[in-house]
């Protein structure tokens, strides 16, 4: 007996054709939960349920648990079982196959969202723990102190400085390879912060503008809508240099369209996979240059 498993049903055969069959639910959720599992290397319930213990033989290396695997016998390549013969349209697979990548892609992209989240909160652990140090050493130099005693925290204090490199390097690296568009527009760091700060890539590349244009400022809105005031004009991008070195007058507007090509980029990464960020930066050039002319 040989097993015999398309993405509409499983099928039991004999050298003769099919003996039993049981398809699946002619919905394309359904079908993309099986696939899923085809693809982990798992044996799906309706195989377990049809072969009943009987001998098999299986062309699939993750069967053989099943049955004996054999992908060269000459029955799997004369028997034919085909979609339209059991009314499943091919539309059904496409969609399952397109849910099937999406799903495929949100979950790396989690796992890689994670790594880089971690990263960027060790940076900033790191970071203020270089201040301190340098604090604590530049008031301990100020009096007599003998070398044996401040050279540990001077270590440390280099070491410190070491890895907080280290990292900012392999948090460019993995920014680069998950996100090359807004990392092209952002830098890595600052893209890795807003990475952060929305929780994920493609939170990122579902929000609007407006919204990453104050990632990083939200105790300054939270002040402002409590207490009144002047309301932030930018969160964590005020570090891009397009900004914080534009006259104070123009920052807010460099802002905006800073934040409105990172919202074009992000979904550009989660989504397309298109890189068109020398289009953004041509055009980021432009809008700037348009703003110091007026």
């Amino acid at each position: 007996m040989y097993l015999v498993t398309r993405w509409f049903g499983t099928f039991l055969c004999d050298k003769n054709g099919i003996k039993s069959k049981i398809l699946f639910p002619k919905d394309a959720e359904d079908i993309y939960k099986r696939l899923l599992k085809i693809d982990k290397q798992e044996i799906l319930t309706e195989e377990k349920k049809i072969t009943k213990g009987a001998y098999l033989i299986v062309n699939e290396k993750r069967l053989r648990k099943i049955g004996t695997y054999n992908q060269n016998d000459p029955f799997f390549k004369k028997i034919s079982i085909e979609s339209e013969d059991f009314d499943f349209p091919q539309n059904l697979i496409h969609e399952a196959s397109i849910i099937l990548a999406e799903k495929k892609v949100e979950e790396k992209l989690k796992s890689e969202d994670l790594q880089i989240i971690q990263m960027v909160n060790a940076l900033d652990d790191l970071i203020q723990t270089y201040n301190l140090l340098s604090e604590r050493i530049n008031c301990w130099s100020a009096i007599q102190t003998p070398e044996k005693k401040i050279k540990p925290f001077e270590n440390l204090f280099s070491n410190v400085n070491d890895e907080i490199k280290r990292l900012e390097t392999e948090i460019e690296c993995d920014v680069k390879k998950i996100a090359p568009n807004i990392s092209e527009i952002a830098g890595s760091i600052i893209s890795a912060r807003l990475m952060s700060l929305a929780g994920g890539m493609k939170r990122l590349g579902c929000m609007p503008a407006s919204t990453i244009q104050l990632l990083g400022a939200e105790k300054a809105l939270f002040r402002f809508k409590k207490e009144g005031g002047r309301p932030p004009k930018h969160g964590v991008i005020f570090q891009h240099p397009l900004i914080n070195r534009a006259p104070q007058k123009n920052r807010g507007k460099i802002a905006r369209i800073l934040a409105s090509k990172i919202a074009i980029a992000s979904k550009a990464d989660v989504f397309t996979k298109r890189n068109i960020s020398d289009a953004l930066k041509d055009d980021i050039k432009k809008r700037i240059k348009d703003i110091v002319n007026l």
